[in-house]
Order: C-alpha cells, then structure tokens, then sequence
C-alpha cells in the first residue's frame, strides 16, 4: 500500500487551511518526506497551534515508524480539532500501527461517531474488532462500509474482510461468494486469492481451490502462507515433487514454522529426498522443543510476577523487585513484567536501572500513555545526575 495513503486521507481537513502546508505537501509528493517534516516542523515553532501542521507530521512520523513523536503530534491535532473525525481517524492508525489496537479502536470509534459514512473508519475500526474476536460488531461495520462503497474496487478489502468472518461462523458458502466479488473487483488482490482456495478447499472444490492458490502465489511469491497452502496442497493432491517446490518456499520466507516443516518433510520423504526428510524433521524437534520452552518459560514468569507482586503488597520491596527480575530474564517480551521490575527498582532508588527499564518498555509499546506517564514522572524525581529533576519522592506504580 503507498505510503501517501493515509495522508491523504487527511486530504479534505487540510483543504481549507492547505496554502501554508503547501511547500510540504509538494515535497511529500515529490517522495522528499525528510524536507517536509522540516518544512512542517519549522511551522509549529512559529504556530505551535496550526492542528493541520500537527496531523500531517504526525501522520508523516507513524509512516517513518517515529511512534512516539508521531502519537504526540496527532493527539496534540486532535486536542486541537476534537469534532474532526479524521483527525481521530489518523490518531487510530497511527495507534495501530504502534501495537495499540484498543486505544486505535477507541479513535476510530469515535471518527464513525462523529462521521457515519467515513469508509475508511469503518473498516479500519472492523479490521481492529476482526483481530480482537469481536465478530459480530465487526460485522456490522463492514458491513456498512461494503455498502457505502457498493460494488468499487476498494470494496474489495471490506469484503475480504467480511468473508474471514463468515469462515470463522463455518459459513463457508458466503465466505466464498465475498471472496469471489472481492478477487472481481481486484484480480490481483493475492491474499483474496488465497482465502479463497482455503473456502473452495472446505466446500470439496478441488479443482477451484488449486487454481486460487496458484493464482495467489503467481501474484504473490513472497507470501509464506499463499506458498504454504499450494504446497500443502499439491501434497494432498499426491505431487509431492511440485509440493516440494513451495514448501521450500514457505520455509525461506518464513523459517522454523511448524506447519510448513511438518508438510516439508512428508514432502520431501514421498519425492524419494530421504536425507533432506531427516534434516527437516530433526529441525522440527528442535522447533517443537523451543516452543515448549518458551511455553513453559512464559508460565513461570508470570508465577514469578505473581509472586513478586504479592511480596510488595507485604512490603518486602528488594525480595520483590529479585522476583520481577527473574520472571523479566525468563519472559523478556512482557512489558507488564519489565514495568513493575522497573517501578520496583525506581523506588528502591536504583534509578539508572529503572529508568533504563522503563524506557526499554517504551520501545517494546510505543507510545503507551501508562508508561509515558511513569516515565516522565520518574524523570521528575530522579537526581540530576540520572538525568531527571532531583524532585525525589515516593514512585508511583
């Protein structure tokens, strides 16, 4: 998808007020998206005000992956413009884009709120509530935009959208008319494509099913789950030479997953490859044991938090912080465990631990408001030596 998308989603808020944004909506244009942040940037030191100038930066900033600078610019934009539904719309995706689904589920709530028949709001709020399991709601969102856009070629997402639904509520027959509108409209829309082999798979169209995954991959090469589903099915369909082809494939583009080495390997064992065969297998012991690893890894750090957290209630803080510690070693994604390993540290007064710990939980959740806050109010008390205020007192949780 181009990168001038979503700013120009912002097209028709910025129309009115655009002459002084010109220069930097050319350079976007013109792909110079470094000159124009300067150009935008230069602005708000003169109209620290100017909303329009906040929102095209920060919208400009979540395309560069700047996740934190952009979600300040466009929540300022949205101060700014609080009945602007697209301004809203921007903050979501720039919150979406930062693994912020719930707060960007609220943003475009409140787009659709304040303007019913924004399409792109509808879908991207069903698209949020899709990946969240609501189902239903999402439903009707997409439905709404697939109705506002009727039969265009941009109803085809919509539609593709709509069909995943349909598969996960066993409606296979609609799943797979959606998805023969949405490949319709957009021929070479390749993860339609593929869904819809999967629909045709489930209702025993076997011929139909195999020419969508072909076609799917002919479009999309690099796609690891279109390579996958033709390789498992030239497998099924006992062309295990052709299925070795695409599952090689799958396995490049995205190494060590399970599904594709365990389809590889009884690939591989059938087209005569014996030796290759025990390699793959050998590596999905290996994938299997890791992920049971990591399983059991990811249980004892929460009993370790658990812990930890019941001995703080106690006030026995040090033994308390050594518990998030050892549950942070063993679980190094959780960012709940990193910020109350920090927090712990903060109050024990090991500020350049906490403060380093607090900001590594910012990078893992860009832009998160709780850690922002415990962040900047850190950064109030800690001594100047660490960096902050030297404006001590008890830390927060």
């Amino acid at each position: 998808m181009s990168k001038l998308l979503p700013l120009l989603a912002l097209s028709a808020l910025l129309f009115a007020q655009r002459q002084p944004l010109d220069q930097a909506w050319n350079l976007i244009a013109k792909g110079d998206r470094a000159g124009a942040a300067r150009v935008l940037e230069t602005i708000l030191k003169a109209a620290p005000a100017n909303a329009d100038a906040h929102l095209m930066l920060g919208s400009l900033l979540s395309e560069e992956g700047q996740a934190a600078e952009a979600l300040a610019h466009l929540r300022q934009g949205v101060k700014l413009r609080p009945q602007s539904a697209e301004a809203h719309h921007a903050l979501g995706e720039a919150l979406k884009n930062s693994g912020q689904p719930e707060p960007a589920r609220i943003e475009f709530q409140q787009a659709v709120t304040l303007n019913p028949n924004f399409v792109q709001a509808r879908i991207d709020l069903g698209l949020v509530l899709l990946e969240a399991n609501d189902f239903k709601t999402a439903a009707l969102h997409l439905d709404k935009a697939i109705l506002l856009l009727g039969r265009k070629p941009d109803s085809a997402f919509p539609r593709y959208l709509r069909a995943k639904i349909h598969a996960e509520n066993t409606e296979t027959q609609k799943a797979a008319a959606l998805l023969q509108d949405a490949v319709t409209l957009q021929p070479q829309f390749a993860e339609a494509w593929s869904d819809l082999g999967q629909a045709r798979k489930t209702l025993l169209d076997e011929p139909g099913a195999l020419a969508a995954f072909e076609k799917s991959v002919a479009i999309d090469p690099e796609n690891a789950i279109a390579q996958l589903r033709l390789g498992s099915e030239y497998l099924r369909q006992g062309r295990p030479h052709d299925a070795v082809v695409h599952l090689q494939a799958a396995d490049r583009l995205k190494p060590n997953d399970q599904a594709t080495l365990n389809s590889l390997q009884l690939a591989l064992r059938q087209d005569g490859q014996v030796e290759e065969a025990r390699r793959v297998k050998q590596r999905l012991t290996e994938v299997l044991h890791a992920i049971d690893k990591e399983s059991q890894n990811a249980f004892n750090a929460l009993r370790l938090n658990n812990e930890g957290a019941e001995l703080e209630k106690a006030g026995k803080l040090a033994e308390a912080a050594a518990k998030y510690q050892a549950a942070m070693e063993l679980d190094p994604a959780h960012v709940g465990i990193r910020v109350n390993y920090a927090v712990a540290s903060l109050r024990l007064g090991r500020w350049a631990e906490g403060l380093s710990q607090l900001r590594e939980a910012l990078k893992r959740a860009p832009g998160d408001p709780k850690i922002t806050a415990a962040l900047n109010d850190a950064l109030e008390q800690a001594p100047v030596e660490h960096g902050g205020k030297g404006r001590s007192k008890t830390v927060k949780p």
